[in-house]
């Protein structure tokens, strides 16, 4: 099950994102409370002057109210600097004890004039489709 969540920040940085989840059925196991979902986000620089990614935060949470919270330098081992109208992609992934999650967070960078600022990641929902098969939604 693929589900695309389009991020617009309002935070006038210029920084698009839009994530896409994915539940992966042959690497996950109900039995065990085992749900692996791979997400892949899009990162696309629509300001006006170029920035790197220098950090991440994500706080994940799952159905019984279990929360991983995650830091760390870049994305994947790297810190992506993007010009204006360049995007970036890359693609993670999520262990959680239930059907259903929420994944949320944020970006530091730092532009070419070296001001710092945050680009939040609004709620997503790693989703498999087990939880629409109990009712939900």
């Amino acid at each position: 099950m693929v589900m695309e969540f389009v991020i617009n920040n309002n935070d006038n940085s210029g920084i698009h994102i839009v994530v896409v989840s994915e539940y992966i059925e042959p690497y996950s196991d109900p039995r065990k409370g085992e749900y692996r979902f791979s997400y892949t986000i899009t990162i696309e620089n629509r300001g006006v002057v170029g920035a790197q990614l220098l950090r991440r935060h994500w706080l994940i949470r799952d159905d019984n109210g279990k929360v991983q919270e995650v830091r760390g330098e870049g994305v994947v081992g790297e810190q992506p600097y993007l010009n204006p109208g360049e995007s970036y992609q890359y693609r993670s992934g999520v262990l959680l004890e239930t059907p259903h999650g929420t994944m949320e967070g944020s970006y530091e960078w730092v532009d070419e004039a070296e001001n710092s600022f945050r680009s939040p990641v609004a709620p997503f929902y790693p989703v498999s489709p087990e939880y629409f098969t109990k009712g939900h939604l």
